[in-house]
């Protein structure tokens, strides 16, 4: 077993199963996953640690794979059945988008950075990925002319409403995203059913916020 496929059996048996992670296809799809496949050079040796990674290029371009245990928790949480179509909402280099794909029928992911989203295309393309499809859009617009989704995904945390994004999904459909719009941030889940939104708390999370989902400052007299 080479390093990194090591790191990735630690990564699985020491964070995510320990954290009430028991979706096997879960598990199986982050053992299939190469994680360090969607990670600079110079810090794949980073790759199976618990944290959010900047995989950003730049001293202010700061965009990140999002901790192991958030995403795998989030997509348990989410339910993706086989033959879902999924939107991965603020890709960044695709790892969530990757391990989504293990699960669902399609996805669609998002980056609102061009040369990240290049970057996603790259790396699932190595992996043989097909069902996966990365379109350059920011965050906040999801992506109306495919919708409705069965599931939505947020690679980071929202500080305002996901409106926009809730009415793209289907009927009975479910997105998943780490809510900071109050303290603590909670990673939450909507449902849609007969037209009206549900919210459920799931578990405290705290990840980086994406591009284009902050709150906007207020206005100080």
């Amino acid at each position: 077993m080479s390093g990194f496929s090591t790191a990735r059996q630690k990564m699985v048996d020491g964070q995510v199963r320990p954290s009430d992670v028991t979706d096997i296809r879960i598990l199986d799809a982050m053992l299939a996953v190469p994680r360090e496949a969607f990670v600079p050079q110079n810090q794949r040796a980073l790759a199976y640690l618990d944290l959010d990674l900047d995989v950003g290029e730049g001293p202010s371009a700061k965009r990140f794979l999002i901790k192991p245990v958030v995403t795998a928790k989030m997509l348990q949480a989410a339910e993706i059945k086989e033959g879902d179509s999924v939107l991965v909402v603020g890709c960044a280099t695709g790892y969530a988008a990757a391990v989504a794909a293990k699960l669902a029928g399609q996805v669609t992911a998002t980056e609102g950075d061009s040369a990240l989203a290049a970057k996603a295309r790259e790396a699932l393309l190595q992996l043989g990925l097909g069902n996966v499809t990365v379109r350059v859009t920011a965050a906040a617009e999801g992506d109306p002319a495919n919708a409705p989704y069965d599931v939505i995904l947020l690679n980071g945390a929202t500080e305002i409403a996901p409106d926009r994004l809730c009415g793209q999904l289907k009927e009975g459909g479910r997105l998943v995203g780490v809510f900071a719009t109050t303290q603590p941030q909670r990673a939450t889940i909507v449902t849609r059913s007969h037209g009206d939104f549900g919210h459920r708390a799931l578990f405290d999370a705290a990840v980086p916020v994406l591009p284009g989902m902050e709150r906007l400052p207020a206005f100080v007299f």
